[in-house]
C-alpha cells in the first residue's frame, strides 16, 4: 500500500535523509556517552558519572523516536555501526581522556546534534511535515541544555 499522508516521496526522502543523519549523530553522542560514564574517573566521579548515565539513557529514548519517524516517512531507517559511521558528525571517543575532556567532547557532541537537527528543519518546514518539526524542535531544545550544563561544568 502506498504512503499518501500529504507529503510527497521526494520531500519523504529528503527529509529522511535528515534524520538519518541525526540518527546517526545521536547514536554516536550515546556510544561516547555511555563509554565516558564507564570509564570516567577523578573527584568529580560520581557527579559525572550519574550526569553522563542521565545522557545516554535520554539519548536511548531519542535514538528509536528517531528512527520510528524515519519509518512513519516510508523510508528504511539506518541501523548499523557501519551506517551510522559513514554518515555522523561525531567523532568517537575512546575513554581514556581526562574528565575535563570528557566534558568538553561531550559539549561538543551535544553541539553537533544541535546542528544536524537545525539543518534538517528547513526541509520538513518546507514540506508541512509538523511531526518531523516538532521532534527537531525537541531535539535542539534538549541538546542546546546539555550543551549549556556541560560548558558551565567547564568554566
Amino acid at each position: 500500500m502506498e504512503l499518501n499522508t500529504g507529503i510527497s516521496k521526494e520531500n519523504r526522502e529528503k527529509i529522511a535523509s535528515g534524520l538519518s543523519r541525526l540518527l546517526a549523530d545521536s547514536y554516536t553522542l550515546y556510544l561516547k556517552t555511555h563509554n565516558y560514564h564507564w570509564n570516567v574517573t577523578g573527584p568529580q566521579f560520581n557527579t559525572l558519572h550519574l550526569m553522563f548515565e542521565g545522557q545516554y539513557t535520554e539519548l536511548a529514548t531519542a535514538v528509536d523516536e528517531i528512527a520510528e519517524r524515519i519509518r512513519a516517512l516510508g523510508i528504511k531507517a539506518p541501523g548499523s555501526y557501519t551506517e551510522f559511521a559513514k554518515i555522523t558528525a561525531i567523532e568517537e571517543g575512546d575513554g581514556d581522556e581526562s574528565a575535563e575532556e570528557m566534558i568538553r567532547q561531550l559539549a561538543i557532541g551535544q553541539e553537533t546534534v544541535v546542528r544536524t537537527a537545525r539543518a534538517v528543519f528547513p526541509d520538513a518546514d518546507a514540506a508541512n511535515d509538523e511531526p518531523t518539526a516538532d521532534l527537531l524542535t525537541q531535539r535542539m531544545q534538549l541538546h542546546e541544555k546539555n550543551a549549556w550544563m556541560l560548558r558551565s561544568m567547564l568554566a
